[in-house]
């Protein structure tokens, strides 16, 4: 059974209090990995809320480019995004597929054999993925399995976690592939990052706020229906997930029956199943309030 710490504080003290409930020293050179947000998009985590958390751990925020078409999909145009969204002028950024990919080996993984992921990855001891709790169009729900696979993967790796490592050329290929098995790349995705980077130097924190329906990669989300939940933290991916979705079906808020139906019609728990099943980490965990 794993622990995940919780805090209905969304703030910047709150942040830094259920992190430092884990009682883990990060080594090293830290990379902070969250999602910069499309463009037009205002759901994303704001500096404001993470800059004190990024620099307790001298950490530099990092992002890899998009699969699609968008205002990240380019180096130039995500330095840009970067900048608008503020993120440039809290902390060190780092775009990790800027000078190229490198492939990480899955091992006996349901359909991937590789994963390509940022070159940059290899330039960090010890990786905080901050992640933003909300919906997601394809993958149900957005957390840490997904910012740790989807969100590390060089464009081309975004591609064939899509089409389960099938051939990828372009947005049609992502749209046509096998939904659960799609579920299950991104869980070979994670794997294959785990296993590189090391579990003892990976934390998972996911910030469930502006519960939207809709991913950071939207540049039109839908407004969030429930309100804020609060912050969760784990040392094990898969509990601060599961921990993540039993928070939405348990809440008391009738804005939640969307999220739900997001979850549910893409089969969103899928992924946290097949995370499990690989020995990513447990679905059974005590959750341990702060406040």
């Amino acid at each position: 059974m794993a622990n995940v710490f919780f805090t209905k504080d969304i703030s910047p003290e709150g942040l830094v209090r259920v992190f430092d409930a884990l009682q883990v020293t990060m080594k090293g050179k830290v990379a902070v990995k969250i999602s910069t947000g499309e463009p037009g998009g205002h759901n994303f985590l704001q500096p404001s809320l993470i800059e004190k958390l990024v620099k307790k751990l001298n950490g530099t925020i990092v992002e890899c480019n998009t699969a699609y078409e968008g205002r990240r999909n380019t180096t130039e145009a995500h330095w840009q995004t970067f900048r608008d969204h503020g993120f440039t002028a809290i902390a060190p950024c780092d775009l990790l597929d800027e000078d190229g990919e490198m492939a990480l080996p899955v091992r006996d993984g349901f359909h991937l054999k590789e994963n390509f992921v940022g070159a940059h990855l290899d330039n960090y001891d010890s990786v905080l993925i901050l992640s933003h709790f909300k919906g997601h169009i394809m993958g149900g729900f957005g957390g840490a399995l997904k910012n740790l696979s989807i969100g590390i993967a060089s464009g081309r790796g975004k591609g064939l976690i899509h089409t389960s490592g099938n051939p990828f050329n372009g947005i049609d290929d992502i749209m046509s592939g096998d939904h659960d098995s799609f579920l299950e790349s991104m869980a070979d995705a994670d794997r294959s990052v785990i296993d590189h980077v090391g579990a003892e130097n990976l934390v998972y924190i996911n910030v469930a706020n502006r519960l939207s329906v809709d991913c950071d990669c939207d540049p039109h989300p839908h407004d969030p229906e429930m309100a804020d939940i609060g912050i969760f933290a784990s040392l094990d991916p898969v509990a601060v997930d599961q921990a993540s979705v039993d928070a939405v079906y348990h809440s008391s808020d009738p804005g939640k029956t969307a999220l739900i139906q997001r979850i549910e019609s893409r089969n969103g728990i899928h992924t946290v199943e097949a995370a499990a099943k690989l020995g990513l980490g447990t679905r059974e965990y005590e959750l341990i309030t702060i406040d």
